[in-house]
């Protein structure tokens, strides 16, 4: 379900009633990301659980920065790492985030600059685990020989059809 995001505003009390009926019905894992609405959602999510933190296991990602116009560009030097997750949690009102993902690489910056800075989040008790998103198995590699990588995400677009198709659906 998609909440919160620029062309779609969320009010925070529907959001937080549907969050809510979905925790009391054994949903534990919340995933948001920094460039939905450009924070919004984030601010959304932290609100609707924010007296029960202690059931969630939460997910967000960064790394993606949305212009005006709609473009995005990836960034994942060491300074924007430290200073998104500072971001993160300051508006999802947590201390720790569960998995902390790298949304999209930064094909200007070794991916082994980005997961250290991560490493260093987690070192400092910022950040639990590490995800990447739309790596490839080289880039993978390399980054968890810096960090263990707990989880990868790969967006599945024209692909899902064969999946469903595969899958009897």
């Amino acid at each position: 379900m998609r909440m919160g995001l620029a062309r779609n505003p969320t009010d925070f009390t529907d959001a937080a009633r549907v969050i809510g009926h979905a925790l009391d019905r054994g949903v534990t894992f919340l995933d948001t990301a920094q460039m939905y609405g450009n924070g919004y959602n984030e601010v959304l999510v932290g609100t609707a659980i924010r007296d029960r933190t202690n059931e969630v296991q939460l997910c967000t990602k960064f790394g993606v920065i949305v212009h005006p116009d709609g473009t995005w560009t990836a960034r994942g030097d060491a300074a924007f790492v430290r200073q998104s997750c500072d971001s993160s949690l300051d508006r999802l009102g947590i201390d720790v985030i569960d998995l902390y993902y790298l949304h999209r690489r930064d094909p200007r910056i070794p991916i082994e600059e980005s997961v250290g800075a991560m490493a260093d989040l987690v070192a400092a008790g910022k950040v639990r685990h590490l995800g990447l998103s739309e790596v490839t198995g080289d880039e993978l590699r390399a980054a968890h020989g810096v960090h263990p990588i707990r989880r990868i995400s790969e967006r599945l677009t024209s692909g899902c059809g064969m999946l469903s198709a595969a899958a009897g659906r």
